[in-house]
């Protein structure tokens, strides 16, 4: 297992149009998210005496373990998913549609009765199961195997009729497309393929609620570096494009992350040939949340196109990750990070502590004048596995 790292040229014309995910884009998505009884802006957390200690001016995460109570960022692309198929159903705009308005009887009589089904890890259906149980409807989640117990049955006391299957995470989500089709059930999936785009694009859409928050947390301040994790690249399209769009050409020098095991944006990028390059097999990775194989398109649309830096980094990096934020210097505060959730700032807290990876730190342009914003995607969402890494020090440094 080995860091690798494929460095983007900016382009300077004939970029993706991204301003389905600027500004005004997602205040509208965050004024959906407001509506709902349980919105609570979540926290953007500064690691002053950490910055210090690795030589940087400043660390951010934004810490969507507090996120509706679900401890994942996920639900935002799920509701406002949902949100926009429902108004889209009824001939309205989605700004009709606030959440008490959603779940009214007068739309549960309009809409009838539907199904939503979906594939996930476990942070995406939960929410998707939580939305629809909300909406007085059904949902249906497939898991992929190797899939936490514990995630499981957080999808099920949602309401949801939910099983971890014998496939990996692309095949499940081709089964639940398989049986919406053949039972007449929406599928609510980030993954993107021609045809089926709408509802993937409106759960990117929904993510950028955490990134104008973070924007308007930050204030004066401006990040120099993003580093944001991927699975199919819906997370970190609906980032890149938010600050793409934010800052121009003047945008913080962003980094996508990803486990070895499960590097299908990174290879695609290596590549570079105009193809999308999957991974297949098991993914063996403790990443859950990012072993997925094939890139979303309307995410990597975005991702070529603005992103600077595309790494892969072995599973180490990501449980160190989760340790520091754990385990805060003096009185930075602590985050509690799941496996996915710390990817990104495990690898800029290995680059900045490993000299073997000072080529790295260069290539990355990370100096004392560096302010570092990170997604802090899932809280221990697998409590068993969380304490196992963090208390029991599995995957120390080779």
């Amino acid at each position: 297992m080995s860091f690798e790292l494929v460095h983007f040229e900016r382009k300077a014309a004939g970029k993706k149009d991204i301003s389905h995910l600027g500004p005004e884009a997602a205040k509208k998505a965050l004024d959906f998210h407001k509506s709902f009884d349980v919105y609570k802006e979540t926290p953007l957390v500064a690691l002053e005496e950490l910055s210090k200690q690795l030589g940087v001016k400043g660390i951010y995460v934004k810490d969507e373990s507090y996120r509706f109570g679900l401890n994942a960022f996920k639900v935002l692309g799920g509701s406002y998913a949902i949100g926009n198929y429902i108004a889209e159903k009824l001939g309205k705009d989605l700004s009709e549609l606030p959440y008490r308005e959603l779940i009214s009887e007068e739309v549960k009589q309009q809409t009838g009765d539907i199904t939503f089904i979906s594939a996930t890890d476990g942070n995406h259906g939960r929410g998707v199961a939580w939305t629809a149980n909300k909406l007085k409807q059904k949902s249906i989640i497939y898991m992929p195997k190797g899939s936490a117990l514990e995630r499981l049955e957080n999808i099920k006391a949602e309401g949801a009729l939910a099983e971890i299957t014998e496939f990996n995470y692309d095949d499940a989500v081709r089964l639940a497309d398989k049986h919406a089709g053949e039972n007449g059930w929406v599928l609510v999936q980030d993954t993107a393929w021609e045809g089926y785009e709408d509802i993937p694009t409106w759960i990117m859409q929904g993510y950028t609620t955490m990134a104008y928050e973070a924007y308007e947390q930050l204030g004066e301040v401006k990040p120099t570096h993003i580093f944001v994790q991927a699975g199919v690249g819906s997370l970190a399209g609906a980032v890149q494009g938010f600050f793409a769009s934010v800052y121009g050409e003047d945008r913080p020098v962003t980094t996508i992350v990803e486990p070895n095991e499960a590097a299908c944006i990174y290879k695609t990028a290596k590549a570079n040939d105009g193809r999308i390059h999957p991974v297949t097999g098991d993914m063996n990775t403790i990443m859950a949340g990012l072993a997925c194989g094939e890139p979303t398109t309307v995410g990597w649309e975005v991702l070529k196109d603005y992103s600077d830096f595309f790494a892969s980094c072995p599973d180490y990096s990501a449980a160190q990750g989760m340790r520091v934020l754990g385990n805060p210097v003096g009185e930075d505060r602590k985050v509690i990070s799941g496996e996915s959730g710390a990817a990104g700032f495990g690898l800029f807290y290995e680059v900045l502590t490993n000299p073997s990876l000072q080529w790295m730190k260069e290539e990355l342009g990370i100096n004392e004048a560096s302010v570092v914003l990170f997604f802090n995607s899932e809280g221990d969402t697998d409590r068993e596995n969380y304490r196992r890494i963090v208390w029991d020090g599995l995957y120390p440094r080779l």
